[in-house]
């Protein structure tokens, strides 16, 4: 026998042992990358005031038990990260980017600021990217043209500022794209033909701006200073995507000729102007044939001590800045106090009140309807919440709530306009005299410290969706009364709802009926936050589109109207 040997050929249980620990190698591997990006990002985070990283810890080298973080499996990668709604402030660490398998980021409703980190666009698997409402600033990466897979971008309520990338139109899964209040500006980048062709090839590099989409069934580009033209294969999209820009649109041009005048004394919902009225407002310039000039002043800020008292004020409440709440786009002055007005961002389809009482409640549909509730608490949450000090509204009933073409509520505080305009003791005394709802605010200052009259005024708005009767009426009485044994009682809400409606959703029923109940609470040290009740509501009730495609027979026909 030689001196040579030969080693004996692996078993099949060396073999898959092999395997085996090859695999958690890998496994091991890819948390430790994941773990390694997420300690980045806490470190990033330099306010915390709800703990909800503390138990982000690298000791036992597993985040899949961290607050926020989802695997795809035991000990596996990490695929989605949701911090919303955290108050978490810092900036947002470009080392998550190297989370490879990740497919959810939520970092929506914080305080981050800076930029979006390019390296978000190396994440080829992630499908939703939400980072609304903070305070991100810069451009928007044209790396995140390589998201092949992501279906929902939402960055509404930042400072992002420059042009909208043009690299976005590659994303053939892209479903939803949110962009409203920022400051980006540019044009919409559309197509060189301007025509729709849903068999567009967008894995190609020479694509075409966002257009065509045919994926895109939500679009908002509102209320930033972008110019040009609309994209002819966006025009599908509701005209409320594009309001409160610059664009030179057929449509744009007649919706400026459309801005309700308000009267000051009166609060009309539409006036003759005089050609010496003076228009002043804050973002554009035009003259109609008529010689009324409306002006710009873009120095009006920084000439702070050439302003009145009353001018300083309108500026203040002139920056209220939500989807819910009816832009203020300038005012009228003139010597003759009867004269003043006021201009406020028009809203075609009336008032809630119009179509809850005067026979076009047909038209709200129960979805229509719980979209205009959970639209106007999100508006009155920004007001008690988001402002400082916190702004309540000084008559909020269904007659200050206006309905956008999409039905989308926006608040006007007429009430409050006025009283400002009208300083002397005998008008004053003569408002205060006047209230909505018990325990609301009586004065200026007072309005600022009256949420809990809002919390009030909003479950009574509520029982007038659910119900379609008058708050109040002389042979009735108070909805409140009649609508209170009903809530005492779950099996009987029932008997709350508009026989109107059809295909009212039992949950969603239990759901406002709960809130109704605390927010007409008496006593109002016990009545929830609009914060509070704004999450009950997003959370209970479900108004994606596949929900809404579920529910309603009359889907289709509701979606065509929409568009």
């Amino acid at each position: 026998m030689s001196g040579r040997w030969a080693a004996a050929p692996p078993s099949l249980l060396q073999v898959l042992l092999a395997l085996q620990c090859g695999v958690v190698f890998l496994q091991c591997s890819a948390m430790s990358g994941d773990v390694t990006a997420l300690m980045a990002f806490k470190r990033a985070i330099i306010e915390d005031p709800h703990s909800v990283l503390a138990d982000w810890t690298d000791a036992d080298g597993n985040a899949c038990d961290w607050h926020g973080v989802i695997c795809s499996a035991p000990q596996g990668s990490v695929i989605s990260l949701k911090l919303s709604n955290s108050s978490l402030k810092g900036f947002i660490a470009p080392e998550l980017g190297r989370l490879n398998f990740l497919q959810e980021l939520y970092l929506d409703h914080n305080l981050l600021f800076g930029t979006i980190p390019k390296q978000i666009g190396l994440l080829r698997n992630l499908r939703v990217l939400d980072l609304s409402v903070n305070r991100l600033t810069g451009p928007i990466p044209s790396e995140l043209g390589g998201l092949n897979s992501v279906s929902v971008i939402n960055f509404h309520s930042n400072g992002l500022t420059g042009n909208i990338p043009s690299e976005l139109g590659k994303l053939q899964n892209l479903v939803e794209l949110r962009l409203d209040r920022n400051r980006l500006k540019g044009s919409i980048p559309g197509s060189n033909t301007g025509s729709f062709s849903p068999t567009a090839n967008f894995g190609s590099t020479a694509h075409n701006g966002l257009c065509p989409s045919p994926r895109l069934y939500v679009g908002d580009f509102s209320y930033n200073f972008l110019v040009g033209k609309i994209p002819p294969c966006l025009k599908y999209l509701p005209r409320s995507s594009f309001q409160g820009n610059c664009f030179q649109d057929e449509y744009s041009t007649q919706q400026r000729a459309l801005q309700i005048c308000i009267s000051v004394v009166t609060a009309s919902r539409s006036c003759k102007l005089k050609p010496s009225i003076r228009i002043s407002s804050w973002n554009r310039s035009k003259s109609w044939s008529d010689e009324i000039t409306v002006l710009i002043d873009s120095d009006m800020l920084k000439s702070l001590p050439k302003l009145s008292r009353q001018e300083l004020e309108v500026i203040d409440l002139a920056r209220l800045n939500h989807e819910n709440i009816a832009k203020f786009l300038g005012y009228c002055r003139e010597s003759d106090p009867f004269s003043r007005m006021l201009v406020f961002e028009y809203a075609s389809n009336g008032t809630l009140f119009e179509h809850l009482h005067y026979g076009e409640g047909a038209q709200l549909s129960w979805l229509r309807r719980m979209k205009i509730a959970i639209g106007i608490a999100q508006g009155l949450r920004y007001l008690h919440t988001e402002l400082q000090p916190p702004f309540a509204i000084s008559e909020l009933n269904s007659n200050s709530v206006y309905v956008t073409e999409d039905f989308t509520p926006k608040l006007v505080d007429f009430e409050c306009w006025k009283m400002m305009f009208s300083k002397h003791e005998k008008a004053l005394s003569h408002f205060n005299s006047k209230s909505s709802f018990p325990g609301h605010g009586d004065s200026v200052e007072d309005k600022h410290a009256d949420i809990q009259g809002n919390t009030y005024a909003f479950g009574v708005i509520l029982l007038e969706i659910i119900s379609g009767r008058l708050p109040y009426c002389k042979d009735k009485g108070y909805l409140v009364d009649w609508a209170i044994k009903y809530l005492q009682q779950p099996e009987e809400i029932g008997k709350l709802v508009d026989p109107e409606l059809t295909n009212v959703r039992t949950e969603d029923l239990a759901v406002l009926c709960s809130v109704v109940s605390r927010c007409i609470d008496p006593d109002p040290s016990k009545r929830p936050s609009m914060q509070i009740i704004t999450g009950v509501l997003e959370n209970g009730i479900n108004l994606s589109a596949a929900a809404i495609l579920k529910e309603s027979s009359l889907a289709w026909a509701e979606l065509a109207l929409a568009l």
